[in-house]
C-alpha cells in the first residue's frame, strides 16, 4: 500500500487544491443556516422585505461561490485520480510484462486481468472520492457542531451525543465490510477465470456438448459472487437507516427542547431552524461519509491486491555486468556449441518432482535438432530454457559458450526466434505482425521469410499483400495459415537459433515436408530446434533428442536411435510404415 502512495508525488498540487476548494465550499455552506436564522429572526419578524432580499442575495452569492469552489475541486480531484490511475495501470502492465513465466503461472492470467481492470478502476474511484469528501464531510460535521455551540450551548449538547453514536455506526460497519470486500474481489477472479476458460475453450465445449454443464458451473460461481455482494450490501445498507434514526431522533429532541427554550425566550425561532439545518447537514454529510468509507474500503482492498502483484518479483534476474553481445561469429570456435545443456534439472513452481532431470547435449551452428517424446515428457519445457523463459534449478544452459544467466535478456532473445505451440497473431496488418521479429524489416525480407514458411499462397489468396488486416488472434485465418505466418515472423529476424515448438501440427504432410526442406535450405547457418509429435518431421534431423518422463533417453541420428533407443523405435513404428522407418 505504501508503494501506491508514491503515485501522488506527481499530483501534489491537485491533491492539495482539490480538498482545499472542497473545504472552501464547506465553509460557505456552514454560513447558510446563520443567514437563514437572520432572515427569520429579523427580516420575517419585522416584515422587512429589503432585509430579506439583501440576505437572500447573500444566500445566492454563497451558493454561486460554493458551486465554483465545488467544480474547481471536482476538476483537480478528477485530474489527480485519473492521472494516478493511468500511471498505476501503465506501471502494473509494465511490471506484469517483467515477470517470468513462473510468476505468471503462479498468479494466473484471470487474476492479473482483474488487477489491471476492476481493481485499478476501484482505486481510481476511491482516490477521486477521497480527495473530494474525506476532509469535507468531517469538516462539515464538526464545523456544524461548533457553529451550533455559537448559537446555544445547551441545545448544542444534542450534537455531542449524536456525533459519537454516528461515528460508532459508520466505523463499525467499515471494519466489518472491509475484509468482506476482499472476498468479493477474490470471487470476482473466479468468475473471470470461469468466463475466460469458457470463451477460450468454446469449440471444445460445443464439440462435447457441455454447454449446459458450463452454464451451470458459471451459475454456481456467479451465485457465490452475488451471495457475497448481497451479504456485504446488507451490512453496508444498515448504515443509512441507522444514521437516519440517530439524526432524526436528535432533530426531534432538538425541536422539542428548542420549542420550550423559544417559549422561555432563551433562543429565537431562527436559531432553532439553524440548529435543525446544521443537524440536517450532519445527516447528509454522514451519509456521504458512509458511502465514502464503503468506497474507500473497496479501494483499499483492491490497492492491497495490486500491491501484491507489485510485490511479485521475477525469478529471472539479470546481472549488472551481463554479457551484452557474447562472442562474435568470427570469434566463435568450431568446437564451441551454439547451445549446450550441462546436467540440467528443471522444476515448475510448487512441483516436488523435476520436469526435466540430468539433461546434457550440445547443438552446433547449422545443425537441426529434433526433439520428440510422449505428451508431458518435457519437450516444450526444454526449449523454453534456451531463451530463458524459465531458469534451470541445477546445471547450466549455455548459448555460444556463455551461461544464459550471464546475458541480458534483450541480447539473449535477440539471437533466438521462437515459434510457440499456439500460433498467436496480433490485430493489425500482416506487415506489422511480420515486423515483430525485426522492426526495420523490408518488404523483400518479409516476403523471403514468407516463402520459406510456405505462406506465399496465403498472402496471395487474400489479395491485399502485406496490408492484409489480421483480426484479433488471427480469427480470419485457419490454423495452418496462422502457423505458417508465425514461422515467417520468426524467420524475418534471421535469428542464430530458431525454435519450432510443434509449430507445424496443423499442416498437412506435403506442406510440412516442403516447409522442412525450405528451412534446411534457407537457414544453413541457423541452429534449428524442431519439437514435434511426428517422427516424420524430425527423422532427418542432424541430432534427435528423445525425452521420456523428463529424462533424455536417446540422443543421436535416426539410424542410431532405431538401434539403441526403445522409446524412439516404438514411436516410429506406431507412426510410420516399415519402409518409411528404414529410409
Amino acid at each position: 500500500m505504501k508503494n501506491l502512495l508514491a503515485y501522488f508525488k506527481n499530483y501534489k498540487l491537485e491533491s492539495i487544491l482539490g480538498p482545499l476548494f472542497k473545504l472552501l465550499e464547506a465553509s460557505f455552506e456552514l454560513f447558510v443556516p446563520l443567514v437563514m436564522a437572520q432572515i427569520i429572526d429579523v427580516g420575517i419578524k419585522n416584515r422587512d422585505m429589503a432585509y430579506i432580499m439583501g440576505r437572500g442575495g447573500i444566500l445566492v452569492l454563497l451558493g454561486v461561490v460554493g458551486l465554483a469552489c465545488s467544480l474547481t475541486a471536482q476538476y483537480f480531484s478528477a485530474k489527480a485520480a485519473v492521472g494516478i490511475g493511468t500511471k498505476l495501470r501503465n506501471d502494473l502492465f509494465r511490471h506484469i510484462n517483467s515477470l517470468s513465466y513462473r510468476e505468471i503461472d503462479i498468479v494466473g492470467t484471470s487474476t492479473l486481468v482483474t488487477r489491471m481492470t476492476s481493481d485499478v478502476n476501484q482505486v481510481q474511484a476511491g482516490i477521486n472520492l477521497t480527495l473530494r469528501l474525506f476532509l469535507r464531510s468531517p469538516f462539515i460535521v464538526f464545523g456544524a457542531m461548533i457553529m451550533a455551540f455559537t448559537i446555544n450551548i445547551k441545545a448544542a449538547l444534542v450534537f455531542v451525543v449524536a456525533i459519537p453514536l454516528l461515528s460508532v455506526v459508520v466505523f463499525g460497519v467499515m471494519l466489518m465490510t472491509m475484509p468482506l470486500y476482499k472476498k468479493v474481489q477474490k470471487q470476482l477472479d473466479q468468475v473471470l477465470l470461469t468466463t475466460r476458460e469458457n470463451l477460450l475453450g468454446a469449440r471444445v465445449v460445443r464439440a462435447f456438448n457441455r454447454q449446459e454443464d458450463e452454464i451451470a458451473r458459471f451459475g454456481r460461481e456467479n451465485d457465490r459472487l452475488v451471495g457475497l455482494q448481497v451479504f456485504v450490501g446488507k451490512l453496508s445498507a444498515l448504515m443509512n437507516p441507522v444514521t437516519y434514526v440517530i439524526i432524526n431522533g436528535a432533530i426531534i429532541i432538538l425541536v422539542w427542547t428548542g420549542a420550550w427554550q423559544v417559549e422561555e425566550g432563551v433562543i429565537t425561532q431562527g436559531e432553532v431552524v439553524a440548529l435543525v439545518n446544521y443537524m440536517s447537514q450532519i445527516l447528509v454529510e454522514l451519509v456521504k461519509l458512509a458511502n465514502l468509507i464503503i468506497n474507500i474500503s473497496k479501494a483499499l482492498a483492491c490497492a492491497n491486491r495490486i500491491s501484491g502483484i507489485f510485490a511479485q518479483e521475477s525469478s529471472i534476474k539479470e546481472k549488472q555486468d551481463c554479457a551484452e553481445t557474447g562472442p562474435k561469429e568470427t570469434d566463435l570456435a568450431e568446437s564451441t556449441p551454439r547451445v549446450e545443456f550441462r546436467n540440467m534439472d528443471f522444476y515448475y513452481a510448487g512441483a516436488k518432482e523435476p520436469s526435466l532431470s540430468g539433461i546434457s547435449f550440445s547443438a552446433f551452428q547449422g545443425q537441426t535438432i529434433g526433439i520428440i517424446g510422449g505428451t508431458g515428457s518435457g519437450k516444450t519445457s526444454l526449449v523454453n530454457l534456451i531463451p530463458r523463459f524459465y531458469d534451470a534449478a541445477n546445471g547450466k544452459v549455455l548459448v555460444d559458450g556463455i551461461d544464459v544467466k550471464d546475458y541480458s535478456l534483450s541480447c539473449l532473445r535477440e539471437k533466438i526466434g521462437v515459434v510457440p505451440q499456439k500460433a498467436v497473431l496480433f490485430k493489425g496488418s500482416l506487415r506489422d505482425n511480420m515486423k515483430w521479429g525485426k522492426r526495420d524489416a523490408t518488404d523483400e525480407e518479409i516476403y523471403r521469410a514468407i516463402d520459406t514458411a510456405q505462406a506465399r499462397e496465403v498472402v496471395e489468396a487474400k489479395e491485399k499483400g502485406l496490408d492484409l488486416l489480421i483480426q484479433q488472434g488471427g480469427r480470419n485465418l485457419s490454423g495452418g495459415q496462422k502457423q505458417r505466418l508465425t514461422i515467417a515472423r520468426a524467420l524475418v529476424r534471421q535469428p542464430k537459433i530458431l525454435i519450432l515448438d510443434d509449430s507445424a501440427s496443423a499442416l498437412d504432410f506435403a506442406t510440412d515436408a516442403a516447409l522442412r526442406k525450405a528451412i534446411k535450405e534457407d537457414t544453413k547457418d541457423m541452429t534449428v530446434f524442431m519439437v514435434s509429435q511426428r517422427a516424420a518431421t524430425i527423422k532427418n534431423a542432424d541430432q534427435i533428442l528423445v525425452l521420456d518422463d523428463g529424462k533424455l533417453v536417446g540422443l543421436g541420428s535416426h539410424r542410431q536411435l532405431l538401434d539403441n533407443c526403445q522409446v524412439y523405435r516404438e514411436i516410429c513404428l506406431s507412426q510410420l510404415s516399415k519402409e518409411e522407418v528404414a529410409r
